[in-house]
């Protein structure tokens, strides 16, 4: 068999988290197993349907780099298609006909749980002809039951008599969600049917169908909803965000898609997976089964793992959107490929590291309050500034010596020079070593900057 897989979202919003880990759990599966993974667009609800959430859908999967193996389908465009399916169960007497309008249906309802039944509708014992408001029902069995082998949670059993009589076709002709994704997942050929565990309760209505087209069902796994660390339903107040805002707040993709793999599947005691490692061990049957909980910190340990794996090409090029100025030179350029590398080892995020590069990016002088620098080091700056001046060789390590020995010479701790100088050099209380930055930073430049403080 094939493996056809497909992630199917409506465009009624952003990427969240939990589509985009269902889009992920799709794309490996197919990938480990030789298949072909499929993106469907499930517009019906045009009403709610956008332009600008289908761009953010589209856009994140491919920053995701989940890109489908085969043309984007959308449901809207397979209407006819659903109906002449509609009309062939109505024909063979699997649907019919209801009139009964939204508050009559409340009221029967109402009635049955107040008679302790379940609140379902089963109006086919009085078949009415079509009229301008009636909507096409499915014929559930009222007797048996419906079982399925779901493969995260198991064998799966539903009493038919649980089951309402759903609506295939609205009052205006259009077709519903449970027709269509049925439909559509036949004539796309899915065979892994791979959603969340929310959906559980729609599979025995959509067996059903298929039972009554003599359709052959594709296999279904629903994994794990994401929860967050109070264990309630994932939200923004989790600090949960939609795919592109973290792309824009500086995540790289490989740190979220190694964060979205481990939201309910693992690989023994493994932290780290390389997209690479994820395809080989992906499966099923390492999927659990609870509810998996998304930790924002953990994520962002993750980004900041993969950041000091960058090499200082790849830091640059990723670094780069998020200056403030990009590099004005190519001065500014070197200095970036050679500062952010340690830069990085701090940083949890491209953000991080583009602001902590202010002092590489900008030449200065940076604004430091002067009651910040000790009376004994602003007295013997200007002897230290013309040792500098002196200085032939630029390096980190001629620097510090440098720095050493006019602190012994002047029987200062070297802190007293180290540290308001960092502040001077950098704008900043910390940062990588000072002689290190020093030496990237440039003899004009430092210069510069110091001598700025002594006019102040």
């Amino acid at each position: 068999m094939t493996v056809r897989t497909r992630f199917a979202p409506s465009p009624t919003g952003a990427l969240h988290l939990g589509g985009a880990r269902t889009a992920l759990f799709n794309w490996l599966y197919a990938k480990h197993e030789g298949g072909t993974f499929c993106v469907r667009i499930e517009d019906t609800d045009q009403k709610r349907s956008s332009q600008e959430a289908l761009a953010s859908i589209t856009q994140g999967l491919s920053w995701l780099g989940l890109t489908p193996d085969e043309p984007m389908v959308f449901q809207s465009q397979q209407q006819t298609r659903h109906q002449e399916v509609a009309m062939g169960l109505l024909a063979a007497g699997h649907a019919y006909w209801c009139d009964m309008d939204g508050e009559a249906l409340a009221s029967l309802k109402a009635q049955a749980r107040l008679d302790g039944r379940a609140p379902l509708y089963l109006g086919r014992d009085t078949p009415q002809p079509r009229s301008s408001s009636s909507v096409l029902r499915f014929k559930m069995p009222r007797t048996g039951e419906i079982s399925f082998t779901d493969q995260v949670h198991g064998q799966i059993r539903v009493n038919n008599h649980q089951l309402d009589d759903l609506v295939l076709l609205r009052a205006d002709g259009s077709p519903t969600y449970m027709l269509s994704v049925v439909v559509d997942d036949h004539d796309m050929r899915i065979s892994h049917v791979i959603r969340g565990a929310d959906h559980i309760s729609n599979t025995p209505k959509q067996l059903h169908i298929y039972e009554a087209l003599s359709w052959s069902c594709p296999s279904f796994a629903h994994i794990p909803l994401i929860h967050g660390a109070d264990g309630a339903k994932l939200s923004k107040r989790h600090g949960a965000l939609d795919v592109n805002t973290y792309k824009e707040e500086g995540f790289l993709k490989e740190a979220l898609i190694n964060a979205l793999l481990r939201l309910g599947w693992g690989h023994k005691d493994q932290e780290i997976f390389s997209l690479r490692e994820a395809v080989a061990l992906f499966s099923l049957a390492h999927v659990g089964a609870s509810p998996a909980r998304f930790d924002p910190g953990k994520l962002a340990s993750l980004n900041a793992h993969y950041l000091k794996a960058l090499s200082p090409e790849a830091l640059m090029e990723a670094c780069v959107p998020f200056l403030s100025v990009p590099p004005a030179s190519p001065l500014v350029s070197d200095r970036l490929m050679k500062g952010l590398p340690a830069l990085a080892v701090r940083a949890h995020t491209l953000k991080d590291l583009a602001e902590s590069a202010h002092f590489y990016t900008h030449e200065g002088p940076f604004s430091v309050d002067a009651h910040a620098l000790p009376e004994a080091f602003v007295r013997h700056l200007p002897r230290y500034v013309d040792q500098l001046i002196q200085q032939d060789v630029w390096t980190a390590a001629s620097l510090e010596s440098l720095t050493r020995s006019f602190a012994e010479e002047h029987d200062l701790k070297l802190v007293t020079m180290a540290q308001p100088l960092r502040l001077l050099i950098t704008g900043r209380s910390v940062s990588p070593p000072l002689f290190e930055v020093m030496s990237i930073v440039g003899k004009k430049a430092c210069l510069a900057r110091l001598a700025y403080s002594q006019k102040g």
